[in-house]
């Protein structure tokens, strides 16, 4: 997050302010109920004048909240952060007014608009790390927010111990004299929340507030956004990836693509009822918590920035375009079902045409692929006996037991802090306070990695949770894939070359990417080169650890079915550690669930889900957000 993101997130205001201020000189509490308008806004890098933001118009009420989403790259983030009228470094608001109570934004100088941030208006980022001050504590970044736009330090003081409240966090011990990394990532996300509606804002941005926060953590914060919004009339502009957390959470929907609305509408009209092509390829890729459901990527890529080509940017990956769509460009136009006009499609084919046949057969159940699965070869490839890990004096793992069959996926589930990433690191070398047994195959495994033989090593391999940062940004993705073959075996400079080939292949990158640096890909093509750098040396075990808690649901799904395909192709077994309940059941034949460092429940995937008996795995499916409701809602359930 550059300077000024950060000066105009849940800390903001902290420079030449321009107070809003009320009775005794304080913000007014419940200055809410602000009507926000956006006519006709454009948005473009500031050198090249290519657009990023075309001629969106949207309106959001006081209360209301209005859900941006679409694949990454689509142009939702930097949408949401023109509706504060702020853009990244480097680009600019070229066209357009932005109207927050019938002030428009655009025209404001830059004194006024230091002013409104923090107070009139404000920001949640999606990692609140980077926009809490590492050096100073909770209670005086919460009494800066309020102090700095005008409120008095006693009538400051209530608020916080009022907020605290809200947010779920007036029982924790101390965390008003916590430091942000003393707390949890759902406690900082709650602290970032509370920041954020201090002041009581008119309008507050939310950018992807609950990704990689497990599922009891979301239910909480999503809660607290709702019943805030609620009570004091804040228009809310929540963007996600996460299209099962927007249905359940937000009123009205915005569904972005190549920085053009189109589809928009009331949630449950437009996810039970999609018109637009690019809509329903992104509810085919929401995996099913209720239900095994095969998850379908979006065929091809996303236009560049810029492109100039004429009619429909999403023609070229649409099933149903016809000719004319690859020349005209199409409006947003009101659904013929929807007579109000509250929901709209930018589509020259879809609306009204074949939505319950389209979807109907979009949300068809999994064939006989998982036959084959529930065929797989019955011996253990891993076994895990009585493991116990600590830090220091504090046990963290408690007796542990569980096994991996040949050509099998055993998904590990729980809450932030229930121990799963330590398991994995326990397993594949990482961390080496645990005591216990660990057999793979026949060979028992010891603690620590350079204690191990190099065979042991080859046959189990871990791909980390964050592609950003586990590959070398210095090495092309060609040289990140010879590197373990150099290591791990003595293959010839031809053999290398041809394994990194056709491990390439396995994972679908062209071979074009061999020349390629991992800043010019993609998050999701950088978590594929992540998996074929695993892949490569041919393990037996996969551990992969939260691999797709960043992917858009898109993205998410190509790398699940790719993971599937190679569990069949290469008779791999896996350890697929996730928050993401819905996304077990595409990929996962059994599941164990973790609480407090301890195997509380495991068996079956269908038979844990659909029937679970300890408590917490009840908990655990009852906070997960519901993207059949919607769906049924309309009748297409």
């Amino acid at each position: 997050m550059t300077k000024q993101e950060q000066d105009m997130s849940v800390s903001v205001g902290t420079t030449d302010p321009v107070h809003e201020q009320g009775h005794g000189g304080a913000v007014e509490t419940g200055k809410g109920n602000m009507r926000v308008t956006v006519e006709n806004l454009t948005v473009r890098i500031a050198s090249s004048k290519v657009v990023i933001v075309n001629d969106v118009s949207i309106e959001v009420a006081a209360g209301e909240i209005l859900g941006i989403v679409g694949e990454s790259g689509s142009g939702k983030t930097t949408l949401g952060l023109a509706m504060i009228g702020h853009t990244r470094r480097g680009l600019e608001i070229s066209h357009g007014a932005i109207r927050l109570d019938g002030r428009d934004l655009t025209s404001l100088p830059a004194r006024k608009m230091t002013g409104l941030y923090g107070s009139a208006m404000t920001y949640v980022p999606q990692d609140p790390g980077t926009a809490l001050n590492p050096a100073r504590r909770i209670g005086s970044q919460l009494r800066e927010i309020l102090t700095v736009h005008g409120v008095s330090k006693r009538e400051a003081d209530e608020r916080i111990r009022e907020i605290l409240g809200e947010v779920g966090l007036d029982g924790v011990r101390h965390v008003l004299s916590a430091y942000p990394h003393q707390l949890s990532g759902g406690q900082q996300q709650r602290v970032a929340i509370a920041m954020a509606f201090a002041c009581r804002p008119g309008l507050i941005v939310m950018d992807e507030p609950t990704t990689g926060l497990d599922v009891t953590t979301q239910r909480t914060v999503l809660n607290t956004v709702r019943s805030l919004c609620s009570k004091y009339g804040v228009a809310a502009i929540y963007v996600s990836h996460d299209v099962a957390v927007v249905a359940e959470l937000a009123d009205q929907v915005a569904v972005v693509y190549a920085g053009k609305i189109v589809e928009r509408g009331p949630a449950a009209r437009v996810f039970g009822s999609p018109e637009h092509p690019y809509t329903r390829g992104l509810l085919r890729a929401v995996p099913s918590a209720e239900r095994r459901t095969r998850l379908r990527a979006m065929p091809g890529v996303r236009p560049e920035l810029g492109d100039p080509s004429p009619g429909c940017a999403f023609a070229p990956r649409c099933s149903i375009s016809e000719s004319r769509c690859h020349h005209v460009s199409p409006v947003l136009v009101a659904v013929p079902a929807g007579s109000d006009g509250s929901h709209s499609a930018r589509c020259l084919v879809a609306p009204g045409v074949g939505t319950r046949e389209a979807m109907a057969l979009d949300l068809r159940v999994l064939d006989a692929v998982d036959d084959q699965h529930e065929e797989a070869d019955s011996t253990v490839v891993l076994q895990v006996s009585n493991l116990s890990a600590h830090y220091g004096t504090k046990k963290v793992l408690h007796d542990i037991n569980l096994s991996i069959g040949k050509n099998e996926c055993l998904a590990l589930v729980g809450e932030s802090g229930s121990g799963k990433t330590t398991l994995s690191r326990c397993l594949v070398g990482l961390h080496r306070g645990w005591s216990g047994e660990v057999r793979l195959s026949d060979e028992e495994i010891t603690p620590g990695v350079s204690q191990r033989s190099r065979d042991a090593l080859q046959r189990m391999q871990y791909v980390f949770q964050n592609p950003y940062a586990s590959l070398n940004p210095r090495r092309t993705v060609g040289g990140l894939l010879l590197q373990p073959l150099e290591h791990f075996t003595k293959l010839g400079r031809r053999e290398r070359n041809q394994r990194v080939v056709s491990t390439l292949d396995a994972v679908s990158l062209p071979r074009t990417y061999l020349a390629k640096y991992p800043d010019e890909l993609s998050g999701g093509e950088r978590q594929r080169v992540a998996i074929a750098r695993a892949l490569v040396v041919q393990p037996q075990v996969l551990v992969c650890d939260e691999v797709t808690s960043a992917l858009d649901v898109s993205v998410q799904a190509s790398v699940i079915e790719m993971l599937r395909d190679l569990q069949l192709d290469q008779e791999l077994s896996i350890l697929f550690i996730t928050h993401n309940l819905p996304l077990v059941r595409s990929i996962a034949q059994h599941v164990a669930v973790m609480s407090d460092g301890r195997i509380i429940e495991q068996g079956g995937t269908d038979s844990v889900l659909d029937n679970p008996q300890a408590v917490y795995t009840q908990q655990l499916m009852e906070h997960l957000p519901s993207f059949e409701d919607p769906v049924r809602s309309v009748g297409l359930g």
